[in-house]
């Protein structure tokens, strides 16, 4: 079962100067998302600074995007933890709170093997109901999931793809080959989605469609109309876009850029602080090269 087929921002979590969730800008955020064409979205991920989320805030932020979602296309929650209990009081959460799907990364820090890798992720599917779609981003985490891991984690029935930043194409093709046309596979990165799709991807999970929504699904429609050069030609024109909003650990420059475009969203909670400057000079460039700021 394919929780979608498209792009799904991983959505920023706003704050207040007095360091709570800025509700109001949450909902103009995700009301942008939807009314330019964004096919699902992910709360509480990487980009949404989960680690920084007790279990309320967590809870709170989940169950508000579903009720403001309102059914619209599908709510993926973040419930990735380096405990294994502690992920699956996560799910607990997500589920409570009525997402539609879970997206897990990995264990990091203290990492585990690929044997530990498999037994963390029965662990927790046994628990839940929901779809998971596993997340592997060894640039954050320091373990990367092998191709055979994935094949021996796409035999349980509730985990149903992966979420691929670790930017080798040809464990993309390879987890591709193994898994066949019942794994979904998303892309990670924002600059590799067209060639995800090329070895069979379903879609982004996106820091870029928090700004770019509309331009980030039309990669991915027009490619499955067979419209490859459209397709090419969105994905290669939003390259220094993208580079830009990770010349900084991420969400750092997406909050930035949203903040420029009218969205209350550029506050970040500790240990992340402000862009510096001549990033933030590249950034404003880019944005103004891509007509998103005058």
């Amino acid at each position: 079962m394919s929780l979608f087929t498209g792009s799904a921002p991983a959505i920023v979590t706003p704050f207040t100067l007095d360091n709570k969730i800025d509700f109001d800008s949450l909902e103009k955020h995700i009301n942008f998302l939807i009314e330019n064409n964004s096919d699902a979205i992910v709360a509480c991920g990487t980009t949404g600074e989960a680690s920084t989320l007790n279990n309320n805030e967590r809870a709170d932020v989940i169950s508000f995007i579903v009720e403001k979602v309102n059914k619209r296309v599908p709510v993926i929650a973040g419930a990735g933890s380096n405990n294994t209990t502690t992920c699956i009081e996560f799910c607990d959460i997500a589920k409570k709170s009525g997402a539609d799907g879970l997206l897990i990364v990995t264990p990091y820090y203290n990492k585990t093997t690929q044997m530990g890798l498999i037994e963390n992720y029965k662990l927790i599917a046994k628990t839940t109901d929901l779809p998971i779609i596993i997340y592997n981003v060894p640039s954050r985490t320091g373990v990367n999931i092998e191709a055979s891991t994935v094949y021996e984690l796409s035999k349980i029935s509730n985990i149903i793809g992966i979420k691929e930043a670790s930017g080798n194409i040809s464990q993309v093709a390879e987890i591709s080959n193994l898994c066949g046309n019942n794994f979904d596979i998303y892309a990670g990165n924002d600059s590799e989605i067209l060639p995800v799709l090329s070895l069979g991807g379903k879609g982004v999970i996106s820091t870029v469609a928090n700004i770019i929504p509309k331009d980030t699904h039309n990669i991915i429609e027009e490619f499955n109309k067979g419209n490859i050069n459209e397709a090419r030609n969105y994905q290669l024109n939003m390259l220094n876009l993208i580079n830009a909003l990770f010349s900084e650990v991420n969400p750092i420059p997406v909050k930035q850029a949203l903040q420029r475009m009218g969205f209350n969203n550029g506050i970040l909670r500790a240990p992340l602080f402000k862009m510096e400057d001549k990033n933030v000079e590249q950034l404003i460039k880019e944005m103004r090269n891509y007509k998103l700021i005058s």
